[in-house]
């Protein structure tokens, strides 16, 4: 009797595991790459800019702004490519972070 339930509890933590292990990896897919890199955010005159930076070599990336209080801008960025992205004006909040999404 001993062995048939440590036979059942170890097929139950062995499924649970791959179950787990299947969906980490399924979520894995789901996101986006991480390709844009955010170098500094800075301000000129009375404007806030970020300067990102694309580090996969082969596609397009696309990203997001967040921003409290206002819409966030959104934009993309060519492969290999730096650019300083404008997103408000210094009266206006600080971005939060950048949000690399899917294209």
């Amino acid at each position: 009797m001993r062995k048939i339930m440590a036979i059942a509890l170890a097929a139950v933590a062995c499924s649970a595991t791959l179950t787990i292990t299947s969906a980490s990896t399924a979520a894995a897919a789901e996101r986006a790459p991480h390709c844009v890199v955010v170098r500094k955010y800075f301000n000129k005159g009375h404007q806030r800019y970020v300067r990102l930076t694309n580090l996969c070599s082969r596609r397009t990336a696309c990203f997001t702004i967040v921003v409290p209080h206002q819409r966030d801008p959104h934009g993309s960025l060519p492969k290999g490519a730096t650019k300083d992205v404008r997103y408000g004006t210094t009266w206006t909040s600080r971005a939060l972070f950048v949000k690399n999404s899917s294209c």
